[in-house]
């Protein structure tokens, strides 16, 4: 057999491609001194058939998952599941959130041998060449496996590395397997979206967040010219206009985010990225012009909650007040950048009526957002706990009755798998009523405002449903919205919360 990796990013959406920057980032790693090859689940039509064509001949020993929770995971179990059956000598490596946070249900699972925990840029050579020369595996950083007693070792952090001084991403060599324009989207922002990683990290701790634990509330960037340096090879190379920046945070640095503005700014292209309105709010006014004049048309922020009891048990970190989300929404208005804000909806509380009056405060106060600036686009999720051990929320759900599946079957449970896209809580203390209300508020929300993402939505379709929408609005009234529903579903409407772009 001989030491090929084989690396493989699960299906994590419909008709929606776009490159696997995770994957990519491990076949940097390795470039040049293992082979490699990539598969693509959202490209594939059968990725196991697909996997086993590659581990039928006899060369390819490991195989890396990237898994996120979600759709991603299901299309992970199934077919690591049915390989480890099939070829039971392949290495199984997983890397990414879900296993980061998971690692009990997933190396209990009897299919994945190794977990890397963050990010893998030393980790997984170093892992490799520790199976191929038999060598211990205890003082490599970022690993989780289990030892001959079957007992789960989780190995120190290491600490985050200068992000220009990795590898370069081999696209030339990707666009072997999959052609590259196939991954460059058409979206809100352009013909050919192209998506993009420039840091890894949060600085910031909040209780609700799958990243806290992986980062540590560390951080780091790539230089703003080499993230022009990216683009711009893509851009010329195979014709991108847009970017989508899938950084957990792309604006922790004013600095870095003018200067990739001011380098950028010539390419004419459009792009979007997230940051935390606490930190932009401090922005300077030339900076936040120099940002859109660069292209930049629509950022998101995790507003989560108006309330600051809400934002203090959520443990958002920073400054963040309602007062704050509102003004800057306002303010945002003057550059002509939409504020793409997320809200959490139905947070435990102590009583039924606390936590009702909680979604009726957040409702109102969403309201009070689109009268400041009424190109605000709004995502509204129901809260679904992450299951960040430690946190002071984590103790309050696991108090109040609330159960994290054990195994990793458990995962893909057809109940559990729907509450994973927040949508279906097995939240104890929400009731049929409250998800009802928040779910009709949200249609008729996004009847009146429907998002200016959805490329498809004609300007008379758009009227029509704003106008019996804006009936319902004016007076609170949100029961059973059943028309709206009926024209989103027959123009087939698209939710930013589930779709992305």
């Amino acid at each position: 057999m001989s030491n090929k990796i084989l690396l493989f990013n699960p299906k994590s959406a419909i008709n929606k491609y776009r490159i696997p920057n995770s994957i990519l980032n491990i076949a940097a790693s390795v470039d040049g001194k293992y082979e490699w090859a990539i598969i693509d689940g959202n490209c594939e039509p059968d990725p196991i058939k697909k996997i086993e064509s590659y581990l039928s001949t006899g060369e390819y020993k490991y195989l890396g998952f990237t898994v996120m929770p979600g759709p991603q995971l299901r299309q992970a179990i199934l077919a690591a599941k049915a390989i480890k059956e099939k070829y039971p000598h392949t290495k199984m490596i997983w890397g990414g959130y879900f296993p980061s946070n998971q690692p009990n249900a997933v190396l209990y699972s009897g299919y994945v041998d190794f977990i890397i925990n963050g990010p893998g840029d030393n980790a997984f050579p170093n892992l490799i060449d520790a199976l191929e020369n038999g060598t211990p595996f205890e003082f490599i950083k970022n690993l989780i496996y289990k030892n001959r007693d079957s007992k789960i070792i989780i190995n120190g952090k290491e600490d985050l590395l200068d992000q220009d001084s990795l590898p370069p991403l081999p696209y030339d060599k990707l666009n072997e397997f999959y052609p590259i324009p196939k991954f460059l989207g058409k979206t809100y922002l352009g013909e050919k979206t192209l998506a993009y990683h420039s840091s890894i990290g949060c600085p910031f701790t909040c209780s609700f967040c799958a990243v806290v634990p992986i980062y540590e509330a560390r951080w780091k960037g790539k230089s703003a010219q080499k993230v022009y340096e990216d683009v711009k090879y893509i851009k010329d190379k195979w014709g991108a206009d847009a970017i989508e920046f899938h950084d957990n945070n792309f604006f922790v640095s004013e600095k870095r985010a003018v200067e990739f503005s001011r380098l950028i700014k010539d390419e004419n292209m459009t792009w979007w990225g997230m940051a935390r309105i606490d930190t932009m709010s401090k922005f300077k006014d030339s900076s936040l012009a120099a940002i859109r004049e660069a292209g930049c048309k629509i950022i998101f922020f995790g507003a989560e909650s108006g309330n600051n009891e809400v934002l203090a048990q959520m443990d958002k970190g920073g400054t963040q007040t309602g007062n704050q989300i509102i003004e800057f929404a306002e303010r945002l208005k003057k550059f002509d950048i939409i504020p793409e804000y997320s809200f959490v909806l139905g947070t435990p509380g102590p009583t039924p009526e606390k936590v009702q009056a909680g979604i009726d405060f957040e409702i109102n106060f969403i309201k009070k957002v689109k009268n400041v600036n009424p190109k605000t686009e709004i995502i509204i999720y129901t809260y679904s706990p992450v299951p960040t051990e430690g946190s002071e929320m984590y103790k309050q759900v696991l108090a109040s009755g609330f159960k994290f599946p054990q195994t990793l079957e458990d995962w893909i449970s057809p109940a559990w798998e729907s509450f994973d896209l927040r949508k279906n809580p097995l939240t104890p203390w929400l009731t049929a009523e409250m998800i009802d209300k928040i779910r009709n508020f949200e249609t008729v929300l996004n009847g009146v405002y429907p998002t200016v993402t959805d490329i498809r939505m004609s300007m008379l379709k758009r009227k029509i449903v704003k106008l019996i929408a804006s009936l319902r609005y004016k007076v609170d009234l949100y029961y059973y919205p059943y028309e709206i529903k009926l024209l989103q579903k027959i123009w087939r409407y698209r939710q930013p919360e589930t779709q992305g772009f």
